[in-house]
């Protein structure tokens, strides 16, 4: 059975819909009227809800929350910048496996549902399915990375302790704003290997493949680009001018390079290194685009002719 509700219809026409050519399965670049602005918060809507009805989506969030909670309160909030330093490791990984808990089915569950090909009847294009879906899945995505991140954000002053001895030594001064910024950066993150899974679930043919293929790429998105980063290191193949370029283009390096250098810039005078918030910023922004792009592309080529 599909992951959409049986009462779930796709965005109409009289929701926003345009008549161009785009039916034809050719794009060119226009321009975002109201009507396809429309179409997207149709879609988007349609995304939301379907998550917000899933249980599967539900346990997920309650479960990274709980997790992402319970890490750094067994040993003690001892500050904002502490606690950035122990959620940097457990986000870095938890954030993509939520991310593709959120994603893997999105396209792949309309392809099956038969609801691809009809929503696809409608002078629909692709862009505009694509960024609906994501949109409506990244809002109930990001909802699910900020809500334990504001209970700690709040929960810090009230049950502070003594900052430990390594921060002192360093001379730095604890802010909200650290915080903040690792806040925004996660979801960044997150919105990221969302577009990934998208992608995935565009290219998948079945459910069991999907499965495959999605377990494959999370792999691939958490550990493949850094044993790679490492593996060229070791083989001389990158060196100090080009390791930083290779860390910006890896997802979890790229995230925790501009934590390091950003949320926890109080204990680095110049930045951590091999940190390049410039590539760091661009590998992120090109794998966003990437992963939407492959998504919208694959996504049109599971329409039944």
């Amino acid at each position: 059975m599909s992951e959409r509700d049986a009462g779930s219809e796709p965005a109409s026409a009289s929701d926003g819909g345009s008549a161009d050519p785009g039916i034809d399965g050719r794009e060119g670049a226009r321009p975002w009227t109201d009507r396809r602005v429309g179409q997207v918060l149709a879609l988007a809507q349609r995304e939301f809800d379907t998550v917000v009805r899933t249980r599967t989506y539900a346990g997920l969030a309650l479960a990274f929350g709980l997790v992402v909670v319970a890490l750094p309160s067994l040993g003690g909030l001892a500050g904002y910048l502490p606690l950035v330093l122990d959620l940097l490791t457990p986000v870095e990984v938890l954030v993509p496996v939520l991310a593709f808990g959120f994603g893997a089915w999105t396209v792949l569950a309309d392809a099956q549902s038969g609801e691809l090909d009809v929503v696809r009847t409608y002078p629909v294009e692709r862009s505009t399915y694509v960024v609906g879906a994501y949109l409506g899945r990244a809002v109930a995505l990001l909802g699910a990375i900020l809500a334990p991140l504001v209970v700690l954000g709040v929960a810090t002053p009230l049950f502070r302790e003594p900052a430990t001895s390594v921060l002192a030594s360093h001379g730095t001064v604890d802010s909200p704003v650290y915080f903040l910024r690792f806040g925004a950066l996660t979801s960044i993150y997150g919105l990221v290997t969302l577009a990934l899974a998208m992608a995935v679930s565009s290219l998948a043919r079945s459910r069991r493949s999907g499965v495959a293929a999605a377990v494959l790429a999370l792999l691939v998105v958490v550990l493949g680009f850094d044993l790679l980063v490492v593996f060229g290191v070791g083989q001389g193949l990158l060196g100090p001018d080009t390791l930083s370029l290779a860390l910006g283009a890896s997802p979890p390096a790229a995230f925790r390079g501009l934590v390091l250098r950003t949320a926890a810039a109080g204990l680095f005078e110049a930045g951590p290194p091999a940190a390049n918030a410039v590539a760091s910023g661009f590998g992120l922004a090109g794998w966003l685009v990437a992963g939407l792009s492959v998504a919208a592309g694959g996504a049109w080529s599971r329409v039944k002719r």
